[in-house]
């Protein structure tokens, strides 16, 4: 029998591709709050994440070069002047997930950037955090993510969440040459300088989609976030091959003839765990056995306390990321060598796609932090995000089976995700089509004003916002043949939405062989930290 050393270079010594064979130790996938321990069936592909690229010696010193030598652009002193107006917007707490060790990296960049700014006699400046349609981020949120500094000389006067439904926050600046319409935070728009500042964490993030799409308001990202452009993107997080990133970038030089941008972007590496869970960033071959004493102390603990409470405590414990490189200028060459370091440190090249897919979903998507996972964010987790987690080509085949990790709870937070419950319990029993969706029920959701209200005073996703989580699914959904979801604590929720559902992960690889042929093939992701399948036939 091989050992374990030859299975891990059956690709090649650099490969982060195993395939199990009898012997291999069981994998540790997560499923919602909990940790599942599997042994997964002989000739099982197991695709995990590359190691942590190491982040910057000095990200302040990385910051500073970046801003005094910027691609496309003069550097940024030399584009402030005493009295202009500034407006400096940042990415919200939807990225990285799960939040990141203090200070963020946001922090950082806007204590150098405040501080050149106030040298240079700009003291008209405003922060806005560029939420779109996202819920508002509390006080203690935007006090954690800039610091408590400039909480205190900001807020909530001049540090404030975008507000889409302001009637006299958003002004149109045109449409671009398709007649997409253009509309733009007021603030921003007449502003004399307007700075980005953007953590890079997937490639879809950034470039033309931070002003474009984190500034505007429903009426603006009705051009790209509907079903048609997500059916015509045949990659999400390859520009060159997403008509959502085509209409952002449309967008987004109409924005730059009205305003002047400079864009901030920092990517980030993959040190999901650190300390008590540091174990978890390992291949289990590596595991020592300390770090089986620490599953299982975790697995026993997380097996004690109620759903909520394993959620809250999750939910603390932060990311120690690194940022890896920052670029700065004007937009699309500084995306460009922010991408080049997401694909370095993410992207695994893989040799062909597979019958079967497992994907283990874990409790956190950029759309519930402090909140649950309820079943129209498993969906987008599952058939959106992570089906869209390559480069190239799916890594399940076209009628593939594709199997999620998680029990499909049928739960949802009132405060954060008050439309999604009506979506999910009045539309779904209707209808799953994304095309009906979208032209029979959309507008409602979105033009009502209780959801109008509860988003912009409340801490409440967008009316439309669930709309949005089914359309990212939907190319998932023409895809494979079949989504099973193993693990599942009822039946309905994977009814409502389509799926199957077994008890366990044994059992859906059987039923999906069954459906596929017993010779089918078995990939299984481990999702956390984030991998990027480049799929290569």
């Amino acid at each position: 029998m091989r050992s374990i050393k030859t299975l891990r270079t059956l690709y090649d010594e650099e490969s982060q591709v195993v395939i199990t064979e009898k012997g291999s130790p069981p994998r540790v996938l997560f499923s919602g709050e909990d940790f599942l321990l599997e042994d997964l069936p002989v000739g099982t592909r197991v695709l995990f994440p590359r190691p942590p690229m190491e982040g910057v010696p000095n990200l302040k010193a990385a910051i500073r070069w970046a801003i005094n030598h910027p691609e496309g652009m003069e550097p940024l002193h030399a584009l402030l002047r005493p009295g202009m107006r500034v407006t400096v917007a940042m990415d919200d707490i939807s990225l990285p997930l799960p939040p990141m060790v203090t200070p963020d990296a946001r922090q950082v960049m806007l204590e150098i950037i405040l501080s050149l700014l106030a040298d240079s006699g700009v003291d008209d400046v405003h922060l806005i955090i560029a939420t779109c349609l996202h819920r508002r981020m509390t006080g203690d949120e935007m006090r954690r993510m800039v610091g408590g500094r400039i909480y205190d000389a900001f807020y909530p006067d001049r540090y404030y969440n975008h507000d889409a439904e302001d009637p006299d926050g958003m002004v149109q600046l045109g449409a671009t040459e398709v007649g997409e319409p253009v509309y733009l935070n007021r603030r921003a728009a007449e502003s004399d300088l307007l700075i980005y500042l953007n953590i890079n964490f997937v490639p879809m993030n950034g470039g033309p989609k931070s002003v474009a799409t984190g500034l505007t308001g429903y009426k603006g990202v009705q051009a790209h976030h509907n079903p048609k452009t997500i059916r015509d993107s045949e990659s999400y997080m390859e520009p060159s091959r997403s008509a959502l990133y085509g209409s952002n970038e449309r967008i987004n030089r109409v924005i730059e003839r009205h305003v002047k941008v400079f864009h901030v972007e920092a990517a980030l590496n993959n040190r999901m765990f650190d300390g008590p869970t540091d174990f978890l960033g390992k291949r289990e071959e590596d595991y020592t056995e300390t770090d089986r004493l620490k599953l299982a102390a975790m697995r026993f603990a997380l097996s004690k306390m109620p759903r909520v409470a394993k959620n809250r405590l999750l939910m603390k414990v932060p990311a120690p990321y690194e940022v890896i490189g920052v670029h700065a200028g004007a937009c699309e060459p500084t995306h460009e060598k922010i991408l080049e370091l997401c694909w370095k440190q993410y992207s695994v090249p893989v040799q062909g796609q597979s019958d079967i897919v497992v994907f283990p979903i874990p409790y956190v998507s950029p759309y519930n932090v402090n909140s649950l996972l309820n079943p129209l964010l498993l969906q987008v987790m599952g058939l959106g995000y992570f089906f869209n987690l390559n480069r190239g080509i799916p890594l399940v085949k076209k009628g593939g089976v594709l199997i999620l990790c998680h029990p499909a709870f049928d739960e949802f937070d009132p405060e954060q995700h008050p439309s999604y419950i009506e979506f999910f319990h009045r539309l779904l029993p209707e209808t799953r089509d994304a095309m009906r969706l979208s032209h029979k029920y959309e507008r409602e959701f979105a033009e009502n004003p209780s959801y109008v209200h509860l988003y912009r005073k409340g801490h409440a996703y967008h009316g439309v916002h669930p709309f949005y989580m089914w359309y990212w699914g939907e190319n998932g959904r023409q895809h494979v043949g079949k989504v099973i979801v193993a693990g599942a604590e009822n039946n309905h929720v994977p009814a409502l939405m389509g799926w199957e559902r077994t008890d366990t992960l044994t059992e859906a690889i059987e039923e999906a062989r069954g459906f596929m042929g017993r010779s089918a093939t078995v990939t299984v992701v481990k999702t956390a930290p984030v991998v990027q399948a480049d799929v290569r036939l």
